[in-house]
């Protein structure tokens, strides 16, 4: 049978961000499973077109990207979303795959990032190992945030920061809870001064470069207008080795499932 694999990322117009995360999961991917084919697809409708009207570029739907694998022959496909949680975009994915189930012999499907205890401890770990904070810094990580019940994997995931003795990180999200003001709330608590703000999303493109880091109405001029020093670093979970080695492991994880169809 011949096999694909079908990354499905929310996507990113910004192509400096797009490079150093997106492109090289997917080049990783097509690295370690050389056996397959790999197919790439955004569940953004506005990135799709944005990318078309300024770029040029041409990215599938996972529908489309779907349609695409099972005209070149694909019959055994793997489906790995590079998605945080299992939320909106998530649930859209799934909605799009059951449609086309019946164009494969076999479909299975890997996890999103934080889907097991085991993956938010590593995940926390990946980041650490990666990120060097200054003396007296705080952390604050900008998650993106759902009306989705998924959007408590933020609140766990500070959670389990602490529990793993990183008790200098907080996190928030943009759309959601916790807030920019819960977050500034256990600043006081902690009564530190300096503030590194990095995103918590697979990319930093808009919300990292304009609401986390922008000049004005920001959460960098909102902590910088308290009183706190602010540092932003706008690099993307994408970037980090070993965020893209537990989408690796999720694909693995899929692959060893019996899940004929």
């Amino acid at each position: 049978m011949k096999k694909g694999i079908l990354v499905v990322s929310f996507g990113t117009s910004h192509l400096d961000t797009m490079k150093k995360t997106i492109d090289v999961i997917e080049k990783e991917i097509a690295e370690k499973f050389d056996g397959c084919r790999v197919y790439r697809a955004f569940t953004s409708g506005m990135i799709i077109r944005k990318l078309k009207r300024t770029e040029n570029m041409d990215i599938d739907t996972v529908s489309e990207a779907l349609k695409r694998m099972a005209a070149d022959g694909m019959e055994d496909v793997i489906v790995q979303p590079t998605h945080i949680i299992n939320g909106i975009e998530n649930d859209r994915m799934m909605e799009d795959l059951m449609e086309n189930m019946p164009l494969f012999k076999r479909i299975r499907v890997g996890k999103p990032l934080l889907s097991s205890v085991e993956d938010y401890k590593k995940s926390i770990h990946a980041v650490m190992a990666e990120t060097e904070l200054r003396d007296g810094e705080m952390l604050v990580l900008m998650g993106h945030g759902t009306d989705h019940h998924a959007n408590s994997a933020y609140p766990t995931l500070e959670y389990t920061f602490h529990a793993l003795g990183y008790n200098q990180v907080l996190v928030g999200t943009v759309e959601s809870f916790p807030e920019l003001k819960n977050v500034m709330a256990k600043l006081k608590i902690a009564e530190k001064k300096k503030v590194a703000l990095m995103p918590f999303m697979l990319v930093a493109g808009d919300h990292a470069k304009n609401d986390m880091a922008g000049d004005e109405d920001s959460w960098k001029s909102g902590l910088e207008e308290e009183g706190y020093e602010v540092r932003a670093i706008l690099k993307g979970l994408g970037e980090f080795e070993g965020i893209r080695k537990i989408f690796l492991e999720h694909i693995e994880e899929a692959a060893g499932q019996a899940a004929d169809r």
